[in-house]
């Protein structure tokens, strides 16, 4: 019987050294994602996300496409929600206001019209997105309309002027890219649906690895003149792996000058 306590005890104690010397799940993920050589995560690589945010960050259902000569190849494809709880916390003018958006999205979505797609958006639309990441700051390149911004990793800058990109300050909590972005001109869109905000905005982006090859990405709004309370979206993002994965050109003004200019036209005088 002593015998038998003793080596229940001996047990144990081996299993809670061994415990203790076995590295947690979260360790091993760690200890996967490529780094710096000062020991940050290295996000730098071509990155794409996979869904159909860009239509609408909300639940959305299958429908048709603006123009029925494109039949299926132009409908618009069902998706799930990115949003925290399923529901953008609109206010009431300012649902109302996302509603006729909705009912011009296909003439004023400023995406249409090849305009800077703004934050966050820029980072779940169906074009590949690029990070460079130096010793100092982060570049991150779009390929949509040839899109880019700066994070600035120093000391926090204020936004000189309104933009559709905003600016971005970033800083590491642990392992978690932070970036801190204002300075909205309030044009930009969430998606095809209309959802909006105004100039007021103000995005806290989080950036983390979950593996070599997919990217964590979260952002919380904040803009009390269009929303009741701050809200959060979250996705993933996932590195092109395929052989000689590269950024590519979208230059797209050239296709949006008919849409933009195309009612300037002069008409040709009667009888010419």
């Amino acid at each position: 019987m002593r015998n038998s306590f003793h080596t229940m005890i001996l047990s144990a104690t081996c299993a809670a050294v061994l415990a203790g010397a076995l590295p947690t799940p979260a360790q091993n993920a760690a200890s996967r994602i490529p780094r710096t050589p000062d020991g940050k995560p290295n996000l730098t690589g071509l990155w794409q996300s996979i869904g159909t945010a860009d239509w609408d960050i909300e639940d959305h259902g299958a429908q048709a496409g603006p123009f029925y000569q494109l039949g299926a190849a132009g409908a618009v494809p069902p998706g799930q929600s990115i949003v925290e709880g399923g529901e953008i916390p609109y206010l009431p003018a300012a649902l109302e206001q996302k509603k006729k958006n909705y009912e011009n999205r296909w003439k004023m979505d400023p995406v249409v019209k090849c305009y800077m797609p703004g934050v966050p958006r820029a980072n779940y639309m169906p074009f590949p997105l690029q990070i460079i990441q130096s010793q100092r700051d982060i570049l991150i390149a779009y390929e949509f309309a040839t899109t880019n911004r700066v994070i600035n990793m120093g000391k926090k800058e204020d936004a000189a002027v309104d933009t559709w990109m905003g600016t971005s300050n970033g800083h590491w909590e642990g392992d978690t890219l932070v970036v801190d972005v204002t300075g909205f001109n309030g044009n930009a869109w969430f998606d095809r649906a209309g959802d909006y905000a105004s100039d007021s905005l103000h995005v806290v982006e989080r950036y983390s690895l979950r593996d070599a090859n997919t990217l964590n990405y979260e952002a919380t709004i904040e803009d009390s003149t269009v929303f009741s309370r701050p809200w959060k979206i979250s996705l993933p993002l996932y590195r092109h792996r395929e052989k000689n994965a590269r950024m590519l050109e979208f230059k797209c003004v050239e296709f949006t000058e008919e849409l933009l200019y195309g009612d300037l036209r002069k008409k040709p005088a009667e009888g010419k």
